[in-house]
């Protein structure tokens, strides 16, 4: 939990927008890769604000060594590319 923590934080200290979840965790070879859920834009009403999907890489000590990211969207559309992820 620590790990996923700290990388939220990073992310968020980054790009200064709120890391909202983590939407998508797994250990690897080198330590660990992350989706995060990022508010971009906030708008209201609140389902047009625009979030972003970004892939995170940290080492095994949870410190962030890439990033990027994957997808923008708007918060109340459903994306069905995604269904079953």
């Amino acid at each position: 939990m620590e790990v996923l923590r700290q990388a939220r934080s990073q992310l968020a200290e980054l790009t200064g927008m709120t890391a909202e979840s983590v939407s998508s965790f797994e250990q690897t070879e080198q330590g660990w890769a992350l989706e995060v859920e990022v508010l971009e834009l906030e708008r209201v009403p609140d389902t047009m604000s625009l979030m972003a999907s970004y892939q995170v890489e940290l080492d095994g000590q949870g410190q962030l060594t890439g990033y990027r990211r994957v997808r923008r969207y708007e918060r109340g559309r459903s994306d069905s590319r995604r269904s079953g992820r």
